[in-house]
């Protein structure tokens, strides 16, 4: 424990957490999207699930650091192209929440959003495909997160406190963030357009292309803020 009397280990730390805070916000936004989904007295029990279940794979896979290095190198070669493992995995997520997302927008835009005798939201998803797809897309953003934060330390001590903290901060908002998301329908459409964003963001990376994420964390944030005030407007016309 003598590295946490070192201040070099503090701001390592401070600084880990808040990347994995901000590589998490598309894991919350895709989480608090499908428990939508799901009837409303599971929609907790899948929101917390999923960031359980992001939780207990980070772990797994801080503690595996070894074989995640190992999938960054070639095991497929395609025209002079070569591919690992890790780009594989990313290029199949890009292309889930490509497909994902532009179902969600197609059937939000053209789709029956209400029971036409309730009159409530209709569910289309159940408990156990919701946490499958969140398991499916926990796989890929973890994979972002853990390579993230082996470019910033060598202690997986650190590592593993930082996404511990960062799941309990998104755990504490996943609630008011899925509810604010869910009952404003621009914000879905711009939430699913920005999961789209990154499924273009996963393909590219998958193609050894870097993307700098702040820039579409600032595109994304700025969008928001547009929206934000385009809804003040509406409410005050209204």
């Amino acid at each position: 424990m003598e590295i946490f009397l070192q201040p070099d280990t503090w701001v390592a730390l401070l600084t880990l957490t808040f990347l994995e805070i901000v590589l998490g916000i598309d894991n919350i936004i895709f989480i608090s999207l499908v428990a939508g989904r799901v009837p409303e007295a599971d929609q907790k029990r899948a929101r917390l699930g999923g960031l359980t279940i992001a939780l207990v794979m980070r772990i797994l896979l801080l503690l595996s650091i070894t074989w995640i290095i190992g999938l960054t190198k070639p095991v497929l070669t395609v025209a002079d192209f070569e591919l690992s493992w890790r780009d594989i995995i990313l290029i199949a997520g890009g292309i889930f929440l490509l497909v994902k997302s532009t179902l969600e927008i197609h059937h939000k835009v053209e789709g029956q959003e209400n029971d036409p005798e309730t009159g409530t939201p209709s569910k289309t998803m159940d408990f156990t495909s919701a946490i499958i797809q969140i398991v499916l897309l926990d796989i890929v953003f973890s994979f972002d997160s853990i390579l993230t934060a082996v470019g910033l330390t060598d202690e997986i001590l650190l590592m593993i406190i930082a996404v511990v903290i960062a799941i309990i901060v998104m755990m504490i908002f996943a609630k008011p963030v899925g509810e604010f998301v869910n009952n404003h329908p621009t914000i879905q459409i711009l939430a699913l357009s920005f999961l789209i964003l990154i499924g273009v963001m996963l393909i590219v990376e998958g193609a050894h292309y870097h993307v700098p994420k702040g820039y579409i964390y600032f595109a994304v944030f700025f969008s928001l803020a547009i929206e934000m005030l385009n809804m003040r407007y509406r409410k005050k016309n209204t």
